[in-house]
Parts: C-alpha cells; sequence; structure tokens
C-alpha cells in the first residue's frame, strides 16, 4: 500500500485532458513557484484566472467587446455552438445570457476555474500533486513540477522581457496577467527584475505583444480585456 506521505492524488478524475494546453493553464503553471510549492498572487488570482479565461475566447475568435453609450464596454459571444473546453464553457454560457461588462465577467467566473485549473496541469503531467498529513495529523497537498513545460513557457517570457523579442499574442498576454497580477519581482531567479523588466511589463498590459501575429480585432479584444483584469487587480486590496 502507498505511503500517505507519498500518494498521487487522483481527485482530478480520469479525463485526458484536451490537446493544446490553453491560455489560462499557462497562466497558472507561470504562477506557480516550484521552489515554495506556491501559486504566486492568489489574493489577486480569480482576476488573473478569469482575464485568461476571457482571452483564451478571445484568442478563439469567440467573444468580442461593443461599446455601449460613451462610457461602457461589454463583452458579447461570437457564434452560436458553445466552446468545447469545460474550462471554458461556463464563462461562455454566462456571456450568452446577455452583453457584460469586462469586469463584471471577471468577478463571476473567476473564483471558480483555480481547481479545476489545477485538476487540468496535474491531469497533463505539468504538475504532480501529492497528498500527505502535516505532523502526521492534519491533511495537506503538495504540488511541485512533473514537465518542463512551466520552463518552457518561462524562457518564452524571459525573452519579451529581458532580450525584447516580441511575443506571441498568447505569451503577450501571459506576461501582461503577470504584470498585472503585481508578480513578476516574485520571478527575480528566472527573470532578475529591473526598471526595464517593469517598463515592459506594462507595455504590454496596454496591448503592445505582436498585433501582427494575430488579427486586428482579436487584439483589441485582447486588450481591452488585460486592461480590464489590469484595473480589476489595481484596485483590489493586496493584503
Amino acid at each position: 500500500m502507498p505511503d500517505d506521505l507519498t500518494t498521487r492524488s487522483a481527485d482530478s478524475g480520469s479525463r485526458p485532458p484536451a490537446d493544446a494546453p490553453l491560455l489560462v493553464e499557462d497562466v497558472l503553471l507561470l504562477l506557480f513557484q516550484p521552489d515554495s510549492g506556491s501559486i504566486a498572487g492568489e489574493n489577486i488570482l480569480f482576476y488573473v484566472l478569469g482575464g485568461a479565461v476571457l482571452g483564451d475566447l478571445a484568442l478563439a475568435e469567440r467573444v468580442e467587446l461593443h461599446k455601449h453609450g460613451a462610457l461602457s464596454t461589454r463583452v458579447h459571444p461570437i457564434g452560436d455552438a458553445s466552446p468545447g473546453d469545460e474550462l471554458l464553457a461556463p464563462a461562455w454560457s454566462y456571456i450568452t445570457e446577455k452583453p457584460r461588462g469586462v469586469q463584471t465577467v471577471l468577478a463571476a467566473i473567476g473564483p471558480q476555474l483555480r481547481e479545476p485549473v489545477l485538476d487540468r496541469l496535474v491531469d497533463r503531467g505539468d504538475l504532480t500533486r501529492t497528498k500527505g498529513k502535516t505532523l502526521g495529523i492534519f491533511p495537506s497537498t503538495k504540488l511541485t513540477l512533473g514537465s518542463d513545460r512551466r520552463a518552457e513557457l518561462m524562457a518564452d517570457v524571459r525573452a519579451a522581457l529581458v532580450d525584447g523579442e516580441t511575443p506571441s499574442p498568447r505569451t503577450g498576454a501571459s506576461i501582461a496577467l503577470l504584470s498585472a497580477s503585481g508578480t513578476l519581482p516574485q520571478f527575480h531567479s528566472e527573470i532578475p527584475w529591473s526598471r526595464d523588466v517593469y517598463t515592459r511589463g506594462k507595455e504590454l498590459e496596454r496591448g503592445d505583444w505582436g498585433a501582427a501575429a494575430a488579427s486586428d480585432a482579436v487584439t483589441r479584444t485582447l486588450a481591452a480585456v488585460i486592461t480590464n483584469a489590469v484595473v480589476a487587480a489595481t484596485v483590489l486590496p493586496r493584503t
């Protein structure tokens, strides 16, 4: 019988993961801190993950933003069929009920995302989850890296922030969300923190992430989603 301290969790089920990782998976995997086994930016994580899900829908050209009056912008669905991915379907269903502001959508969909996205990363083998007991009594869960994918994602992030390379919209959106979350300084061992890194992160928050690699409509939607996620994350107290 396996020891309690090394038993891998099977509570995510036997469902195989989708073929291609989503942006929201990339963002949570990047936020994972291998040395401590923790997730950076936990206090505003639901805004960041919600923004990443809207980013996924934008990249798939399933949502767009329209002006409602002089000051309001709302999210509208594109097409009739729900996305096949179960991480995106709840957000899609919420948006199809009626057009809503981006921050309203983020607040509604974000709080439910942490665990299912973690489950997806465990299913893929990108993270390993082990269950044990603290002091031999209290149930505990430990997360560790299970693949090289985080290192590959981090190399793309570092190339954009440190080496000045133009990121893909997907990588740019990931960096923008990390910057908005205020967690970039926590990656100092992998991306040396500097004024230039800070400045480049802020540029990417504003949507400068390789517009030529995506259609103008997708780029505009991504930029608006990130901007609203930034606003939502910034105004929330970071306690």
